[in-house]
């Protein structure tokens, strides 16, 4: 009797060995993988090619959960693509299938959240799991996903300092425990962390608060850098994200409404921030001084 393989698959597009073992012979699924079945979770060739139903198949064959740059991409912080990367329990086995790679843990269960559905690893797990092990993604990827994953609130600092204590020996931990440290500061984006690094961070530079809260009007706001002292704020404004001409009126809206709570706002644009830096500190100074003689001229010598 033939039988045809979309009918034996299913609507899912997908099936496990045991499920088609079940149902045909092994020759007869032999014969269909030649033909374009995929093999490990066995997928039609249509289906195959969407990333999340391979996920899907993956993680209900396997029973483990997302995690490593899967979870990341489930997650929206990293793209999708490559293989599907599972976390396991230690008492199975970690030979996986073509297309999945699995990884054996003794803690599966503390670190596990919910994603459309599915057992995925929380992002601050993922994170630490992807710089071990980056796979399909570069170890710029895995930074920015750290940093979006903390912007977005779906982790704190405190959260991946946590995982990073969980792995003394891992690879490239300590760029890791400094991108933390950044974050858990206020740094927000990677131009912050260039700004504060190389330009408020530098010889002379009088000290400010990242990510300072301000409420004006009813709206609240957070200043990228404070001088609560001389109530200066400094926005380091990036290219993509301040190029537009809606967000440009945003910005000069927003620096209206902080100038009515007498703060004055000195705006860097991406090119001159990492382009002059020392241009950038001389100016921020020199703003520094002249409010600290205008708001506290009795300290001024």
């Amino acid at each position: 009797m033939a039988h045809d393989p979309a009918t034996v698959v299913g609507p899912d597009g997908w099936a496990t060995w045991e499920a088609l073992t079940a149902r045909v012979d092994r020759g007869t699924l032999t014969r269909w993988v030649a033909d374009g079945l995929q093999p490990g979770v066995y997928a039609l060739p249509g289906a195959a090619g969407d990333w999340r139903l391979r996920v899907e198949a993956a993680t209900r064959s396997c029973g483990g959960v997302v995690s490593h740059g899967s979870a990341l991409a489930l997650w929206e912080l990293a793209p999708p693509g490559g293989p599907v990367h599972l976390t396991v329990g230690f008492t199975r086995s970690g030979r996986g299938t073509p297309g999945v790679v699995l990884h054996r843990t003794r803690d599966l269960d503390h670190s596990v959240r919910r994603v459309d559905g599915l057992p995925v690893s929380r992002p601050a797990r993922a994170v630490v799991d992807a710089w071990a092990r980056p796979g399909a993604l570069t170890r710029d990827e895995v930074r920015a996903a750290a940093i979006d994953a903390v912007r977005r609130r779906l982790c704190r600092p405190a959260d991946l300092a946590r995982e990073i204590r969980r792995r003394p020996c891992l690879p490239g931990r300590a760029a890791l425990v400094e991108l933390t440290r950044l974050l858990a500061e206020g740094c927000r984006s990677e131009l912050e962390i260039w700004g504060c690094l190389a330009v408020l961070r530098g010889p002379g530079m009088p000290a400010f608060t990242l990510q300072r809260r301000l409420e004006v009007a009813g709206e609240a706001f957070f200043l990228d850098a404070a001088y609560e002292e001389v109530l200066l704020a400094v926005e380091m404004d990036g290219a993509a994200w301040h190029g537009s001409r809606a967000q440009r009126e945003r910005d000069i809206r927003r620096d209206a409404l902080v100038a009515t709570a007498g703060w004055q706002t000195l705006r860097f644009g991406f090119r001159r921030l990492t382009g002059e830096p020392e241009a950038c500190r001389a100016e921020i100074r020199a703003v520094h001084r002249a409010r600290r003689r205008l708001l506290h001229p009795e300290r001024v010598r």
